[in-house]
């Protein structure tokens, strides 16, 4: 089966970091991608690179509320089988990397839900190692009360069932919006390889306090308030040891 494979890209003034993530889509073998960019009105040389760098794209610039409101604009937009959201800054791994995906889940079916692993790279294209959290060979909506176990850009959903991202988190939409997928998935594919670089920019204490709130109020409305207490409370407890 040759199923229709929408990359969608997020970025406002990416001048600095989106041209490893242009070059990579452009150089895709598979020829049944779909790609968006959701640019937030750019002020910096971002729509110039994209018009170099990805003629194919379809390329839709205007303001936006935020990163979230950015991808259900994308969602809105696509038309493949598939959503593969790749921000600004990130990458696949090789020229062959969503034709060997597809080849090796899409044989005989198109599953709701393919995903597989990440590598973390830096400014410099440095190799940082995997993601610390690895992904299951088995997956479901309650696997990521573990924590989020597989990267957003390692998660790929049919078009037809992936839900809206919900504008109320500004930093963990991403986490709720895969348990979602998950909670409506009936089948799934684990591709056991690295098909996402993420560009490991770390995130400001500001930001990753406001994070953490925003997720565990993710799990607790996924898991209820009990489950995700005794979840966070072993954290603790693993981290003292």
């Amino acid at each position: 089966m040759t199923p229709r494979i929408t990359i969608i890209t997020i970025c406002y003034n990416a001048a600095s970091c989106i041209e490893r993530t242009l070059r990579s889509v452009a150089a895709q073998t598979y020829p049944h991608i779909e790609y968006l960019i959701i640019d937030g009105a750019s002020k910096d040389a971002t729509l110039q690179l994209v018009a170099e760098l990805a003629p194919q794209a379809k390329v839709y610039s205007e303001p936006d509320k935020g990163i979230y409101d950015a991808m259900n604009k994308g969602r809105a937009r696509a038309t493949g089988d598939y959503l593969w959201y790749l921000n600004a800054g990130d990458a696949l791994p090789s020229a062959d990397t969503v034709a060997e995906l597809v080849a090796a889940s899409c044989a005989d079916s198109l599953p709701d839900i393919i995903y597989g692993d990440t590598r973390l790279i830096d400014s410099e294209d440095r190799d940082l190692g995997l993601r610390r959290l690895r992904p299951p060979r088995e997956l479901g909506w309650q696997s990521f009360e573990r924590g989020m176990l597989v990267c957003h850009q390692a998660f790929i959903v049919r078009r037809s069932l992936a839900p809206e991202y919900d504008l109320r988190y500004r930093f963990s939409a991403d986490v709720d919006w895969c348990i979602r997928a998950m909670k409506e998935a009936r089948s799934y594919y684990f591709y056991p390889e690295v098909i996402a670089l993420y560009l490991n920019e770390g995130t400001t204490t500001a930001n990753h306090r406001a994070s953490l709130l925003e997720r565990f109020d993710v799990m607790r409305r996924h898991y209820g308030l009990g489950r995700t207490l005794l979840r966070h409370l072993s954290f603790v407890l693993q981290r003292q040891r």
